[in-house]
């Protein structure tokens, strides 16, 4: 049996997309939304600033093995010591020292790590309470998860509390995002897809992504180190 490209699978995938955009439309607008904004009205900035760095160091060290796997030196070598600096000197990561330290961040993820070695995106899809990814992205999901270091905590309720507070802190930055998308966009669907596609090519090739027209794969040659 001859296997069809993906092209033609295209409008099955994005008709999909747009059944799943519904329920997550709902629960978001339900629940995750007005919770978030509590979030937002109760804690002070500077609390939610030092919750923001908490997570993004975790990420800094995450980014270090998939700039590591990119063979991206200068920017796992950063990574690495932002990691060391912010963990070490900044609470656990609650101050950002190393940004003060003008230590460039490098975020990586595993989808953006295959991204580099050629693997493509895939289709749009739309994930319960996480929100659009890519089939790559969905795919290099569990990976991600055991690189995050929460996943590794024992006690069940402190590992689904970080959970919740790094997922409500994401969204509290969204709001205001989120209140314009309502405001100017005529198909939010769309809108949402295209830009966040967009933002993840943007990633895979450190924001020089190929003309549309001239596909290049994101080797070191394309890419800022």
């Amino acid at each position: 049996m001859r296997i069809q490209p993906f092209s033609a699978w295209r409008p099955t995938a994005e008709a999909a997309a747009k059944v799943a955009s519904v329920p997550y439309d709902v629960v978001d607008r339900a629940v995750v939304k007005p919770v978030a904004t509590v979030y937002r009205d109760v804690l002070p900035s500077p609390v939610r600033t030092g919750v923001t760095n908490f997570f993004a160091n975790l990420q800094d060290a995450w980014s270090f093995a998939n700039n590591s796997l990119q063979l991206k030196g200068e920017a796992a070598g950063n990574s690495l010591v932002r990691f060391g600096v912010n963990t070490f000197l900044g609470l656990g990561g609650v101050l950002d020292i190393a940004s003060e330290m003008q230590i460039e961040r490098h975020t990586e993820d595993f989808g953006q790590t295959l991204g580099y070695w050629g693997v493509g995106a895939g289709p749009y899809v739309i994930l319960p309470l996480l929100g659009p990814s890519t089939l790559r992205d969905t795919l290099a999901s569990p990976v991600d998860a055991y690189g995050n270091f929460v996943a590794g905590i024992d006690h069940d309720a402190t590992r689904n509390a970080l959970n919740a507070v790094n997922l409500l802190n994401q969204r509290s930055r969204l709001l205001e995002a989120s209140k314009i998308l309502d405001q100017v966009a005529l198909d939010p669907y769309t809108f949402t897809r295209d830009a966040f596609l967009q933002r993840r090519q943007n990633a895979v090739y450190d924001g020089y992504p190929p003309d549309d027209d001239e596909p290049v794969e994101p080797t070191q040659e394309n890419q800022v180190k």
